[in-house]
């Protein structure tokens, strides 16, 4: 009876000992992390972004583009902005002592705003259906033909004199090149379109006018670009804009004033 009394209460003990070390060790797998979510330039704070754990907890950035959640070690953190979602980013690979901030890169889809004239693929398909022959032109070469019947292999004449004539063929690339131009040139004016800028800048005719020959961006940027980092630049070049004017017309009031003097 002694030994089974005392058998009970070592077994209480260790009961005891496992369960407050357990405690111990899940409190030890959560981490608080926190940090700052910016727009992809870094120039801009994102509010009311959702911080979204694996384990189902959940946050909204502040004003100030500020997070705080708490999370287990195991988790991963996703974040979720007008609709769209991140990757998936490991707590684990997180130093919660510096936080974990990040300039999300998701789409938006402003349908207030009308991007390009409805017509612009139907004239570019039609543009390369015209000139299919320029643009699939290509600088000759001499090729080599089997003739057959044991002939054994030649150059095809018409090859040979078609490398010959040098001006017809300077002439149908430099065509060639400035059909690419324009096709390129269109597609920039598609993206960067008058009704667009004006939409999202509200500038007047002149400062449009102006600000469009400026800030055209190249070809390279409005063909790799989304409607979100597209529609970002416009505001950030009409920010600059602004400031420069700003800046031009305190510069012009001071020369007056000192002219006056």
């Amino acid at each position: 009876m002694v030994l089974r009394y005392f058998l009970h209460k070592i077994l209480l003990v260790f009961l005891f000992i496992l369960l407050f070390a357990k405690q111990d060790v899940f409190a030890q797998q959560q981490v608080t992390i926190r940090g700052t979510v910016f727009n992809m330039y870094k120039t801009n704070v994102l509010e009311a972004v959702t911080v979204l754990s694996t384990s189902g907890k959940a946050t909204v950035t502040d004003s100030n583009g500020n997070y705080v959640i708490v999370v287990n070690t195991t988790d991963s953190l996703s974040f979720s902005y007008l609709g769209k979602s991140t990757q998936n980013f490991p707590v684990s690979s997180m130093n919660s002592l510096t936080g974990f901030d990040i300039a999300l890169h998701v789409g938006t889809d402003l349908k207030e705003v009308r991007v390009a004239p409805r017509n612009y693929h139907m004239d570019s398909l039609q543009n390369r259906k015209d000139y299919q022959k320029v643009f699939d032109y290509q600088k000759p070469g001499l090729t080599l033909t089997s003739p057959g019947q044991g002939l054994g292999v030649g150059f095809d004449l018409d090859a040979i004199i078609n490398v010959f004539r040098f001006q017809k063929n300077r002439r149908m690339l430099a065509f060639q090149r400035r059909l690419i131009e324009e096709e390129e040139d269109n597609f920039v004016d598609h993206r960067f379109n008058r009704s667009l800028v004006k939409k999202i800048t509200r500038f007047d005719d002149n400062d449009l006018d102006s600000f469009m020959v400026k800030y055209k961006p190249s070809y390279e940027f409005a063909k790799t670009t989304t409607d979100y980092e597209f529609y970002d630049y416009i505001k950030l070049a009409a920010k600059e804009y602004k400031q420069m004017k700003s800046k031009s017309e305190m510069r012009k009031t001071r020369l007056m004033r000192e002219a006056t003097e």
